[in-house]
């Protein structure tokens, strides 16, 4: 069941008390000064918390004071070291072009969130302790909306690290979470402050009064999530604007018309209910408040099953208080379980469990359990959060005498289905609001519970029972490891708003989403630079410039002629950059000729050309240790018969034949002899003379070719993010044998099965050619393989990985190679998590005009393809336009099934196949899969 409990933990009313005729509730709308003398440390008191630009009265003063006595205190409790005060030299960045993770609330119930910022996005998490540390200013050309500008905030860094900093000029949130609750000593300022940004926003009061009111939410995750909600009876004046008409399974709503009567239709439903089947053997019921007004106090009243005429007095009390959309409550409460303690002859005292899962929004507007936190108590009073120590799932129902591995795992995918259907449900619900509704154009939700906190703080709490040095061990993902992800994720979107890219070629069907607008392209204005006339591209974007650029020999000055034809269009570009291979150098030109941020040429045509990248990394033999050179592969470059005949004899055989410009293995065979070299070279430079003969597999820049060595081993993709010569993010896949001779791909598993130490040294292999080729910024995709002497290079595409690896990457790890890649092009740090985290493994298989010809002509086989994707069985991925049989082919698509891990997502791929008919014994998948088992 969705924890929605409210915050108040200081002040517990009991109901009925007077303090409740409050206009605000129990504490009245004030906050009052802060508790005193709570937080005795040795930490430094004389740090600077003023805003010399926002000077605070006494009592805001109070609070600012009282929050870093509570931060230092969590910090040491974590066993972590006390921030430093770096305020006397302020820190200076880059305003709007830098990411900026701002927190506005209380240090321990955001205490999880900010260290898992500190090691995601070290320095960009800023927590602010006072509103007055924060200033909305006038957004030009946007209406109606602020920017929200930091002039103080204490940073976080890897391993606890804090600093107090002030920063010249203000840094410019690109992401805002506040701190709502009625415990926060600045919670009206706080939900002015976050109405209506122009950044990404985690919260808004408009917000919060749905979330925290009862009535609605249980409507809603019962009828509109399937959801169980507990058996309860609401009684109103004037239900919420939102609840929609129609049955809502285990709630029943009495709205009031007015006192005449009241007291005998109280009765009748009281009675009924508390006699209804609903409740089934719970023992007594509790009535409480919803509504806005009442959050931040714990107030509720319990009445025993079997004295109905007690909870029709207490009704009757609370309906005397109740203003418009407000409602009072009857519901059940779970009967607690007795059970014998162990080791003990005879019974403990009743238990009650409460399992709170705390659930995030993650790419695709998508709901992710991130974890589960429970407290164990006396069966006769309430369990909450601040009343009981988290433990985990399996410890809480251990205690309670459920051990049965199989009863606990099934009652935790129980707890994973409800927790993520609540939180659709609830997105469901914020999708039909307008902007007014919701705060504002960019308020979204995106960690459940967040408003209220303590499922968080609950959460971090569990997490720093392994802070201490001598406990420490391999912690699971933290709880807040999704919503820093979705913050980095949305940071990078808003950074990118309104950003002028011009791209270089549209290519083909790969091509067609990231042109055509996929999800890292959103808000960016695009203009295109394309031959086709006709391309469908050309009505997708603002500008289309018709220039022919296939003709890759004459990069340099065609790079010239376009800078000319985009000054004179006079389009103000903020970046430049390419997906095709073909373009890669002519963009680099480009970027050159109209300063905008890019590799440097020289480094794009080393990459480009196969036989110049390894013959360059070769003469790298270092400083430092290792040198590159021991990834490079001995080759040599062919372009005619008489290069072939002194190849054979300075490259080892069997070696590989290659395009020195191709892609997609098109041409690529293995040779074992100096006949089969000749004679593969004749053949290429017959039938593949121009780009006409094959086109998007680099004939533009001509058919030269070139023999290296075949190195024995697993083969291998990595693509990095790389930023001023920093590597950024990595993410490892393993490919399948190949059918030889040919090297097509065949079948592929991420995330990789290497051990770690390999899948180090393959990332940074795959690093160090690129550093060594002079790719210092972009998105590269590296080919190496793994052998029994480590990392071997196999070739180097500076760009983004091809056919599936954007769409894996983005489900498994949700980071977007486009946005990032669109980033850098704009010379911007892409907004990504510093150690992302596989959620599950994809295991795929491609398929083959030549091996599949009849199943993907047949619109019956095609349909089952695309309503097996459309259900979540398998992931589709079409990678060409059209069927076209040919000697040289590349995969026409990749079908992937998902598992929790390589050997599930293997037998359901496999089952898949056998299925519909693509494994068969001229193509057998279950070989192809061998290297994933």
């Amino acid at each position: 069941m969705l924890c929605l409990d409210p915050l108040g933990t200081e002040w517990d009313y009991p109901l009925g008390s007077k303090d409740l005729d409050g206009k605000e509730g129990p504490r009245k709308g004030g906050a009052g000064l802060p508790p005193t003398g709570c937080f005795p440390g040795p930490w430094r008191q004389d740090v600077s918390l003023d805003c010399k630009s926002s000077p605070e009265e006494a009592e805001a003063r109070a609070w600012t004071v009282y929050y870093y006595g509570l931060l230092q205190s969590c910090l040491q409790q974590a066993g972590l070291p006390e921030t430093q005060d770096r305020s006397q030299a302020p820190r200076t960045g880059c305003p709007g072009a830098e990411v900026t993770l701002c927190i506005l609330g209380s240090p321990s119930t955001f205490l999880s969130l900010l260290l898992e910022g500190g090691v995601q996005s070290p320095g960009n998490m800023l927590l602010c302790l006072s509103p007055a540390w924060l200033v909305k200013a006038e957004a030009p050309g946007q209406e109606g909306e602020a920017a929200l500008l930091v002039s103080k905030a204490v940073s976080f860094y890897p391993g606890g690290l804090t600093f107090l900093d002030d920063f010249v000029p203000p840094r410019r949130a690109t992401y805002f979470l506040a701190g709502l609750g009625p415990e926060s000593g600045h919670g009206q300022q706080a939900a002015e402050l976050a109405r209506n940004l122009t950044c990404p926003t985690g919260a808004s009061s408009e917000l919060a009064r749905l979330l925290e009111d009862r009535l609605l939410m249980r409507w809603l995750l019962s009828q509109q999530g399937g959801v169980a909600v507990p058996a309860t009876l609401a009684f109103t004046y004037r239900p919420p604007g939102l609840l929609r008409g129609g049955a809502s399974p285990g709630l029943r709503l009495v709205e009031l018309s007015g006192k005449e009567g009241q007291e005998t239709l109280v009765k009748e439903e009281v009675e009924a209910f508390v006699h209804s089947e609903a409740l089934g053997d719970a023992s007594q019921v509790a009535v409480r408040l919803s509504g806005w007004r009442w959050r931040g106090q714990r107030a509720l009243s319990l009445h025993l099953r079997v004295e109905p005429s007690t909870v029709v007095n207490t009704v009757l009390g609370l309906l005397e208080k109740l203003e418009e959309e407000e409602s009072v409550l009857v519901e059940a409460m779970c009967p607690p379980v007795r059970l014998p303690l162990p080791g003990s002859p005879a019974p403990g005292p009743e238990l009650a469990v409460r399992i709170c899962a705390v659930v995030c929004r993650i790419q695709g507007d998508r709901p992710l359990l991130s974890k589960v936190v429970c407290g164990v108590g006396r069966g006769d009073r309430p369990v909450r959060h601040h009343y009981t120590l988290p433990r985990t799932l399996g410890v809480a129902l251990a205690q309670c005498g459920l051990e049965e591995d199989a009863q606990v795992a099934l009652l935790g995918q129980g707890i994973k289905e409800a927790a993520e259907a609540a939180l659709a449900a609830v997105l469901a619900l914020e999708a039909g609001l307008s902007v007014e509704q919701r705060g504002g154009r960019q308020v979204h939700t995106d960690f459940l519970g967040l408003n209220s906190g303590r499922c968080l703080e609950a959460c971090g709490a569990l997490e720093g029972l392994w802070a201490m040095p001598r406990l420490r061990r391999s912690a699971e993902e933290a709880a807040a490891a999704p919503l820093v992800e979705t913050m980095l994720r949305r940071s990078g979107r808003h950074l990118m708003d309104g950003k002028q890219l011009l791209v270089i070629g549209a290519g083909g069907r790969q091509q067609e989403v990231r042109v055509g607008g996929g999800a890292g392209l959103r808000t960016e204005v695009l203009h295109l630079v394309e031959s086709d006339p006709n391309h469908f591209a050309s009505q997708l974007v603002q500008t289309f410039i018709h220039f022919d650029v296939t003709e890759h020999r004459r990069d340099e000055e065609n790079a010239r002629l376009l800078a000319e034809l985009v000054r004179k269009q006079n389009l103000k570009l903020d970046g430049c950059f390419s997906f095709w291979d073909d373009c890669l150098v002519l963009t680099s030109l480009l970027c050159r000729e109209l300063g905008l941020p890019c590799s440097p040429p020289a480094a794009m045509c080393l990459a480009k050309q196969k036989s110049r990248t390894q013959l360059h990394l070769l003469r790298c033999q270092g400083p430092p240790w290792p040198p590159t050179s021991l990834h490079a592969v001995a080759c040599c470059p062919l372009e005619s018969e008489a290069d072939v005949e002194r190849a054979v004899y300075q490259v080892p055989l069997p070696g590989v034949m290659k395009l020195e410009f191709g892609s997609g293995a098109v041409g690529v065979q293995l040779v074992k002899d100096g006949p089969q070299c000749h004679e593969h070279f004749s053949r290429i430079l017959h039938d593949l003379q121009g780009e006409a003969d094959h086109p998007g597999i680099g004939l533009g820049w001509g058919n030269a070719m070139l023999l290296m060595e075949f190195v024995e081993g697993t083969e291998h993709d990595v693509d990095l993010v790389v930023f001023g010569g920093r590597l950024l993010a990595a993410f490892v896949s393993d490919n399948g044998p190949t059918r030889l001779p040919g090297f097509t791909e065949t079948a592929a598993c991420m995330p990789t099965g290497l051990a770690p130490e390999q899948e180090a040294q393959m990332v940074q292999a795959a690093f160090r050619c690129c550093l060594g080729c002079g790719l210092l910024d972009g998105v590269f995709n590296v080919e190496l393989k793994m052998t029994g002497a480590g990392p071997r290079l196999i070739e180097i595409n500076p760009r983004m990985g091809g056919f599936y690896l954007r769409d894996w990457i983005l489900e498994l790890y949700g980071v977007d190679l486009l946005l990032a890649s669109t980033m850098v092009a704009c010379g911007l740090q892409p907004a990504l998590p510093a150690h992302p985290r596989a959620r599950g493994y994809l295991v795929g298989i491609m398929c083959l005009v030549s091996q599949h010809l009849q199943l993907l002509s047949s619109p019956g086989s095609r349909e089952t393809l695309q309503a097996l994707h459309d259900q979540g069985q398998l992931r589709l991925n079409l990678l060409e336009e059209a069927l076209i049989p040919g000697q040289y082919e590349e995969p026409y698509c990749n079908v992937a099934c998902a598992g929790p891990s390589p050997a599930e997502a293997r037998h359901r791929l496999l089952g898949i196949c056998q299925g519909l008919g693509i494994d068969r014994p001229s193509y057998p998948v279950a070989h192809f899969l061998s290297h994933f088992k």
